[in-house]
């Protein structure tokens, strides 16, 4: 189970004992195979594969046994596989879409309104009214932050309870928790924003860098389809998108219901893009207002 929930295995099969010996006794031996559900996708696949090995190891045992008995008829198939789909049993697709989407809509919302806002007052002019108060520079980054946050926590409980009411999606992990890991994840798009900002000189520019950057996000995240079906070099890739990451965990508490300590590398990696990046962003916009 441990390994399901650091998404280090995507399925396991569990072998009885006495399996070896219900084969050689000339009965039928049971086997689990115990599947992660949260990705349809790879369930779906490896479901398949599992029922075709199990059906080709059955159907290879009973011709050993007809021939060893003369018998033209198996009255019992000898390996019987029984499959548990952990998560997702019915392998909803919706389950796995709706959770990320709200790593989706944060990245998107709250990149291009930090972005568009702020290049917008520069166009105008009034970037320089605030310059001339007596307000700090980090003060004035708050403040164009914080409205964006608060905007930003409005459409996750939106979405999560448009997954909940219509799409039937359940919650079983802590929600302060994913809403905590939820903020982490903001400063990084927050420090996008506030990054393209410093650098585009019109809205127009401001937007298409915005959509320059989310989507390689959506494409290479693991948004819609799996990293593991990637070649290589694109996973490697991968690893520099912050969204890669906060799907995973996003996933991992509404689905699988899993703690920080299923969790805590990709919470870690989180936390570096988010001192990183908003890091760099304060400095280059601490420069544009100089």
């Amino acid at each position: 189970r441990d390994l399901i929930d650091r998404n280090v295995a995507r399925a396991g099969l569990i072998i009885p004992p006495g399996y070896g010996r219900d084969l050689a006794g000339w009965q039928s031996a049971e086997v689990a195979f115990i599947l992660d559900g949260s990705d349809p996708t790879v369930a779906s696949t490896a479901l398949a594969a599992a029922q075709l090995i199990g059906q080709s190891l059955s159907t290879q045992t009973s011709i050993e046994r007809m021939e060893a008995r003369g018998q033209t008829v198996i009255t019992q198939q000898p390996i019987d596989v029984r499959t548990i789909v952990w998560f997702n049993p019915g392998l909803i697709s919706s389950y796995y879409m709706v959770p990320a989407m709200i790593g989706i809509i944060l990245q998107y919302l709250t990149t291009m309104l930090t972005a568009t806002s702020i290049v917008r007052e520069r166009e105008r002019g009034t970037i320089e009214q605030l310059i001339v108060t007596p307000l700090r520079s980090w003060e004035l980054i708050l403040g164009k932050l914080i409205p964006y946050v608060l905007i930003a926590f409005l459409n996750t409980i939106e979405v999560l309870t448009i997954g909940v009411v219509l799409f039937h999606v359940p919650i079983n992990g802590d929600l302060l928790l994913l809403l905590t890991l939820t903020a982490l994840f903001l400063v990084t798009t927050l420090g996008i924003g506030l990054l393209i900002s410093s650098i585009a000189n019109t809205q127009q520019e401001a937007m298409l860098t915005t959509m320059f950057t989310l989507l390689p996000s959506i494409f290479l995240s693991g948004f819609f389809f799996p990293l593991a079906a990637m070649p290589i070099w694109l996973q490697i890739v991968s690893y520099a998108i912050p969204l890669r990451y906060f799907l995973i965990i996003v996933r991992g508490i509404v689905l699988k219901g899993v703690g920080l300590s299923a969790i805590w590398p990709e919470v870690v990696a989180l936390a570096i893009f988010a001192f990183v990046v908003m890091s760099a962003a304060v400095r280059r916009f601490r420069k544009s207002l100089d």
